[in-house]
């Protein structure tokens, strides 16, 4: 008698389930900062940044900003970098994106563990000198859903 083995598919469908949620669960697991707190777990390493803007496009002249959300990895260096916010509607949202992707980050002396982190950036354009309008344009493109540590 000739015997072989075919497993059935319940298990077939749950070591697919579980591969697939695996990457899931650890993205979940990512703590998701507010700007203003991502120093206490990464410390920015560069200083400067060199863009070319582009010389023509949908309102490269006014008043806006881009919200940039991404990952700063174990190696200090952002992941997932995309563009989730732009405002007004313009063709500076890849400006945006590659100045995020072109971050370095050192961790702080709190993350000896090199905990990576979710956060945002945001890249305001042509923002006015006067501190409190240029606050107003930044707060047009503040995400919701990144905390505090605690």
């Amino acid at each position: 008698m000739k015997s072989s083995f075919r497993p059935s598919s319940t298990i077939v469908l749950s070591v697919l389930m579980a591969l697939v949620a695996l990457p899931l669960l650890a993205q979940a697991q990512v703590r998701k900062l507010d700007p203003q707190n991502l120093y206490r777990y990464w410390i920015l390493l560069n200083t400067q940044i060199k863009l070319d803007a582009p010389n023509s496009g949908l309102n490269l002249d006014k008043p806006g900003c881009a919200a940039v959300t991404y990952m700063v990895g174990s190696d200090g260096v952002p992941m997932d970098v995309e563009l989730v916010k732009l405002v007004p509607k313009s063709d500076l949202g890849p400006m945006a994106v590659n100045a995020v992707s072109s971050f370095r980050y050192g961790p702080s002396l709190t993350n000896r563990n090199a905990e990576p982190v979710a956060t945002y950036y945001i890249v305001p354009f042509n923002a006015p000198e006067d501190k409190a309008a240029r606050q107003q344009v930044i707060d047009a493109c503040k995400l919701p859903g990144y905390d505090s540590p605690h």
